[in-house]
Formats: structure tokens, C-alpha cells, sequence
């Protein structure tokens, strides 16, 4: 899909539903924006900066090698063919709780951020997710202390709850994860 952006650059926003899709050259731009992401401060993961490749690629080819059609799928999205983000859903298999996805590790590459990118990401997950997976419901959970929830809330999403001092980043820091829901699709 492509999507002219307000400065008049076009994103293209693709979906990968199947491992082998993730070639050599996408994979090492996913990684390297992973690392990017976190290094810059990013909540993608990683909770302690300076991350490098040896920390990240491994987290990446679990995260990759699990995509399956109707169950994972990651969406990427690129300017002019340079990787400016990407995000993952995933279903759980359980017919129990089918009707909800979760949202994983949106993350926007340092260079591109402040141009929508992670907005246009989590707009074609939510679409990905009511029109092709049928789900009702989805799920995520967010780093308190980010300025993540404002975020999420400017895109239809609501807290329904907090795990109060669940993340200890520094003996003098530790912050809460905000578990957010976009209900309905």
C-alpha cells in the first residue's frame, strides 16, 4: 500500500506473512533499525543501551522465523525503498482468546521520525487485523514515562491498566507498563 505523506513523500507499507519473505538485505535493515531505535533511547525491546548486533540478531531471526499467515505478520514500511519502521502482530492460536491480537515492537528508524510513520504502521496493523484476521480486539503494552500512552491515545487506543513499577531500568528508575486495548477495530 502506499500512502502520500503530508510533506509529499510517498510511504510504501508492505506486509510479510511468511519467513522466507524476510530476505538478507531486509533483515539486516530490520536489525539495524532495531538498533538504531533502542540505541536513540527507543523502548523497542532492549531496555539498556548500547545495544549491538550480536544482542539484537538473534531476538530478530526468533521474532521473524515465527511469521505465519492468519498469526503473525509484520509490517514494514519504507521511503523511496530505505526501511523507516516496521511493527509485528501477533494472534495466539488458543480458540479461548482468537478474537484479540498484540501489538509488538512498533518502532520508527531515528532518521524518519515526526513524518507519521509509526501513525501509518499502527493504522495498516489495525486495518491488517479487522479486515483479514477478523479480530475484534487488539492488545499492547507500553513503557510508562515515554509519552507512549499520548501516543496510542491520539490513535483511538485506551489504558485499562498498569503494572505500577514493573520496569526497572537504574536503581533510580523504574517505571510502570501501561497495558493498552484498541477496542473496537
Amino acid at each position: 500500500m502506499l500512502l502520500l505523506m503530508p510533506h509529499g513523500s510517498t510511504l510504501d507499507l508492505v506486509q510479510i506473512t511468511d519467513p522466507h519473505h524476510v530476505t538478507p538485505k531486509l533483515r539486516r535493515q530490520l536489525i539495524d533499525c532495531w538498533i538504531a531505535v533502542t540505541n536513540s533511547g527507543g523502548a523497542a525491546g532492549f531496555p539498556f543501551p548500547p545495544v549491538l548486533d550480536d544482542e539484537v540478531a538473534p531476538v530478530a531471526d526468533k521474532l521473524f522465523g515465527r511469521l505465519a499467515s492468519g498469526h503473525s505478520c509484520l509490517v514494514i514500511a519504507s521511503f523511496d525503498r530505505c526501511l523507516a519502521g516496521w511493527v509485528v502482530l501477533n494472534r495466539a492460536p488458543s480458540p479461548l482468546i482468537e478474537h484479540w491480537a498484540t501489538v509488538n515492537h512498533l518502532q520508527t528508524h531515528p532518521d524518519y521520525r515526526g513524518r507519521g510513520v509509526g501513525s501509518a504502521l499502527m493504522r495498516e496493523l489495525q486495518r491488517i487485523a479487522r479486515d483479514e484476521l477478523e479480530v475484534e480486539q487488539l492488545h499492547l503494552v507500553a513503557r510508562g514515562g515515554e509519552g507512549l500512552e499520548d501516543f496510542y491515545k491520539r490513535l483511538g487506543w485506551r489504558e485499562v491498566g498498569r503494572w505500577p513499577g514493573a520496569l526497572r531500568l537504574a536503581p533510580d528508575d523504574t517505571r510502570d507498563e501501561v497495558l493498552m486495548i484498541l477496542d473496537p477495530l
